[in-house]
């Protein structure tokens, strides 16, 4: 089971202090690269202008904790880099606990969590701990020290070219700018570097572009640099996210809501689990709402497990290895994603050779002896070739007859083989 091997490489990366910019985002991304060496990291320079935003100041932590008056050390962001609020700027000094409080950051309805917090464009610092430890804190003076920088860097990101037979692409893209989670990072950038391997190890039909990148700020700083290029060739594609977990499939369409990629992914998840949650572009949350933007229109779909924001652990320390995502999670999102993407590069229409339904049994894929009731082989073929028209798609016709399109391979080579049907290329605009 290839989960189990996601599952371990999610371990490898969960450490690292991942934000939108600095040393945790390049330890991740060169982890990938030792998976897949052709992955190039590359830089773009903080206050850079891309589209309506600028890239930030590269953030750097040394050292953040808090020391209460009886001398114990809390929010130790050593022990989990959750403690701290993302971007904290520098701060040292003793403060009273009323004004402590006033950074302090804790779920009241989730006592044991600790909440994930970032202010990145905002001049403020700040720790996140759990309500049931806040609730004991006492009166008292307490001592802080945040040891952080931030300066003039770089925003990083992965990219991955592999050409195919055709130049039309096919785009994923997946975040890798959150810490310590497991569902809501982890389980992306993993199961897309598994994929990535996958894909480069095999004959393409079409070429693909796959990214590591910040969130938000990523893919707008990629769009910005990339966007005449993506129009002309990205023809179908999917933001990877939150795919680890092993209670739900859910799907969330593009913007357009009726893209190959909208089917695609529709037509994998009816025959994966027939009660997969749909969700509408309104449910929107992540690089989706760039790639499928007025004047971008990407065709790009989202193909998950426990769509973020919908799961009891979201955005908080529960949301980890053990509980939340699993080998067996890994393992269903990993394969969702892989039909869906084996789906567009079989994808044709076929014609059917002879007038009339061909003689299947002169060629062995019927009995000649007629009697009540069909062989299901054989009328799942019949059905195939009476939609082979020129017109509509393997899909389609999976669509159609109510089969999963991957049951239909080995059908369409045996027609292949004998000459019943001949291949009609799709054209992808």
């Amino acid at each position: 089971m290839i989960g189990k091997k996601i599952h371990n490489f999610a371990q490898t990366l969960w450490g690292f202090n991942r934000s939108i910019t600095g040393e945790g985002v390049r330890q991740t991304l060169e982890a990938i690269k030792e998976l897949i060496p052709e992955l190039e990291i590359r830089s773009i320079p903080s206050g850079k202008q891309v589209f309506d935003w600028q890239i930030p100041k590269e953030w750097k932590v040394r050292e953040a904790y808090i020391i209460c008056p009886e001398g114990k050390k809390i929010c130790d962001f050593s022990k989990n880099n959750l403690h701290l609020v993302g971007y904290s700027q520098p701060f040292k000094g003793s403060i009273s606990l009323d004004k402590l409080n006033e950074h302090l950051h804790s779920l009241p309805e989730k006592p044991d969590a600790i909440p994930y917090v970032t202010s990145y464009y905002g001049d403020s610092w700040g720790f996140c701990i759990e309500e049931s430890k806040r609730r004991v804190l006492k009166e008292g003076i307490y001592s802080v020290v945040i040891d952080t920088e931030l300066f003039d860097g770089f925003l990083n990101y992965g990219e991955l070219i592999l050409e195919g037979e055709r130049k039309e692409e096919i785009f994923l893209s997946t975040y890798i700018c959150h810490p310590s989670m497991a569902n809501n990072e982890l389980s992306g950038p993993t199961v897309t570097t598994f994929l990535a391997k996958w894909i480069s190890s095999r004959a393409r039909k079409y070429s693909y572009r796959i990214i590591f990148i910040p969130e938000t700020i990523g893919s707008i700083a990629y769009l910005s640099q990339n966007l005449e290029n993506l129009k002309k060739r990205v023809f179908s594609g999917f933001n990877v996210s939150c795919v680890g977990d092993n209670r739900a499939y859910s799907f969330l369409p593009s913007r357009n809501g009726n893209t190959i990629s909208d089917k695609v992914a529709k037509h994998v998840l009816r025959n994966f689990d027939e009660r997969y949650i749909e969700y509408t572009w309104l449910d929107r949350g992540s690089d989706e709402r760039q790639y499928c933007s007025p004047g971008v229109d990407l065709p790009i779909a989202s193909i998950m497990r426990s769509k973020f924001g919908t799961y009891e652990e979201y955005h908080t320390s529960l949301d980890n290895l053990i509980d939340v995502v699993t080998p067996e999670g890994l393992d269903g999102g990993y394969w969702a994603l892989r039909r869906a993407i084996e789906v567009l590069e079989k994808d044709c229409r076929y014609m059917v050779n002879t007038l009339c339904e061909p003689m299947l049994g002169k060629r062995n894929l019927m009995s000649n002896i007629s009697k009540l009731g069909t062989n299901v082989k054989t009328k799942q073929i019949l059905d195939f070739i009476t939609f082979c028209d020129g017109e509509n798609s393997i899909l389609d016709i999976a669509n159609i007859i109510d089969v999963p399109f991957w049951e239909l391979s080995e059908s369409i080579d045996v027609l292949e083989e004998m000459k019943l049907i001949q291949k009609v290329e799709i054209e992808n605009n």
